[in-house]
């Protein structure tokens, strides 16, 4: 497919971040496959997630086609760039059409990115894993490339103000060693391996990142931050979609 506009966003990026000094740490960028499908599953944390769990696959020249949800879609600015880098919007209430174009791509030699906890970690810690990511991996027979971040939360999350011009951040992403489930094998259990694999990438992400001061909100309960622990942060989701239901009804 013709890359008129991921090529130049990819640029504008990369100068951004540069004229930040966003301090890069990036390992395992290896176990990105430089030919063929590939499923690649992050942790979600920030509105920005899908940039830089992008550039995890940069090194081996592979672009990601990271599925959205709609709404980002409709955005007047937003939507036209999503759909010139060739991304896939999800409509939950018709999620079977975003699928089955996830799986075409795959099938065509596509890197496609997916955010299987759904949402955005309000505890910093990795949420329940949808099993959507190894069901595609399965009908295609493609690996699941497993990618940490962590930083990027200090830039834009939920419920915190944006703060894009932030210098001098550091910015960890880990790429873990791919997983390969097999049709006929049980989705659940590879989505539990998946859980534990990234659980511990975020980890170590977290644990070796350069700059913590103690108490700060952009770090885990149970790493001394005052981030929301993962029963609480699942209470405000909850109390979230109960508001946003109500407001549809």
């Amino acid at each position: 497919m013709a890359e008129i506009v991921y090529p130049p966003v990819i640029a504008a990026a990369r100068t951004l971040f540069r004229v930040l000094d966003v301090r890069f740490h990036m390992e395992g960028t290896q176990h990105v496959p430089r030919t063929g499908g590939a499923v690649l599953v992050s942790n979600h944390i920030s509105y920005l997630d899908f940039i830089f769990a992008g550039f995890a696959a940069l090194p081996s020249h592979r672009l990601v086609r990271f599925m959205a949800k709609q709404d980002v879609f409709d955005h007047r600015i937003s939507g036209p760039l999503m759909r010139g880098m060739h991304h896939i919007p999800v409509d939950r209430g018709a999620g079977a059409g975003s699928y089955a174009t996830a799986l075409r791509m795959l099938k065509a030699g596509e890197v496609v990115g997916v955010f299987a906890e759904a949402t955005i970690s309000r505890s910093f810690t990795v949420k329940e894993i949808k099993n959507g990511a190894i069901r595609m991996a399965q009908a295609t027979n493609t690996p699941v490339i497993p990618v940490a971040l962590w930083g990027s939360q200090r830039f834009w999350t939920k419920g915190r103000p944006r703060k894009l011009t932030q210098r001098h951040i550091p910015m960890t992403v880990l790429v873990g060693e791919p997983m390969h489930p097999k049709r006929g094998e049980n989705v659940n259990d590879h989505a539990a391996d998946l859980h534990t694999r990234l659980s511990a990438l975020v980890d170590r992400a977290q644990r070796t990142y350069p700059e913590v001061p103690p108490g700060v909100w952009w770090q885990p309960a149970h790493l001394g931050g005052t981030a929301p622990t993962p029963e609480e942060a699942a209470k405000m989701d909850a109390d979230e979609a109960a508001s946003r239901a109500a407001r549809d009804d």
